[in-house]
């Protein structure tokens, strides 16, 4: 995630040390939701489909600049959603109004931000189970775990950098390899998971990181779906321009909007 600071580590002595990190991007130009336009040939004066509706989570333990680069994302995908942000733990009223809901990066305190979701995990998981969609990234991709965490996932979070085998050395912000259903790519990267799948799992890992852990994960619970990322796809420019970052790609948006299509199940 971007700014000086660095995010999360599910390491109770590494959470400890960890402050939020802010950005330092424009949020009044994000404010207002997206519509979808009338198909061509649409009679006129008959109102368009509505586009589908995503809560972003914006409360505690969250980034300046996390939620407002997803939600621009989502306002500007192939197909768009309306984008509303929620300041607090998800209630079961605001997701029913919801096709997706957004779980951004930012965290600095695991254990701390659980305390203010946990009362809604029971939410979360029935609104999922009956049909919804959970897109969680690095930090809301540690939430979808168990541990602690609203135990979305056929397995669990564990932390990547740093540890035995990896790419990544600490926890600084970073560029990082994976390998996208075959092809070589690069991320944004800042001390997000890796996931630990049960043997069994039914689960698409759309990309691994150099030493093979599952770094991108979609998978079914219930009637909808989840998906995760360690890396963060939706980092634009301002993000590596922030910390002096290059991107061998480029900045690009194609990985984010395909994780995001994966997750609604609107492939």
């Amino acid at each position: 995630m971007p700014g000086t600071d660095p995010s999360i580590n599910p390491r109770p002595s590494v959470l400890n040390r960890r402050r939020l990190l802010f950005g330092a991007l424009p949020v009044a130009a994000l404010l207002a939701a997206g519509c979808a336009q009338p198909a061509t040939g649409q009679p006129a004066g008959q109102p368009s489909a509505r586009p589908p509706l995503a809560l972003v989570y914006n409360g505690p333990q969250g980034c300046t600049a996390c939620a407002p680069t997803i939600a621009t994302l989502l306002r500007q995908a192939p197909r768009p959603y309306q984008v509303k942000f929620v300041d607090g733990a998800p209630t079961a009223a605001a997701l029913a109004e919801a096709d997706l809901y957004v779980q951004p990066g930012g965290g600095a305190d695991l254990e701390g931000t659980w305390q203010h979701l946990s009362g809604s995990a029971e939410v979360v998981r029935d609104w999922v189970r009956n049909g919804g969609s959970y897109l969680g990234l690095c930090f809301g991709a540690y939430l979808a775990g168990r541990s602690p965490g609203f135990d979305l996932l056929p397995g669990d979070t564990t932390g990547y950098a740093g540890t035995p085998g990896a790419s990544v050395p600490d926890d600084r912000d970073t560029v990082v390899a994976v390998t996208w259903q075959g092809r070589p790519r690069h991320m944004y990267f800042q001390d997000g998971p890796a996931f630990a799948l049960d043997n069994d799992a039914d689960a698409t890992v759309l990309a691994t990181y150099p030493d093979g852990r599952a770094a991108v994960v979609v998978t079914p619970y219930g009637k909808g779906r989840v998906g995760v990322s360690g890396p963060h796809p939706e980092a634009d420019e301002s993000w590596y321009d922030d910390k002096g970052l290059t991107n061998p790609d480029g900045v690009r948006f194609d990985l984010a909007y395909e994780l995001i299509e994966a997750t609604a199940g609107r492939r």
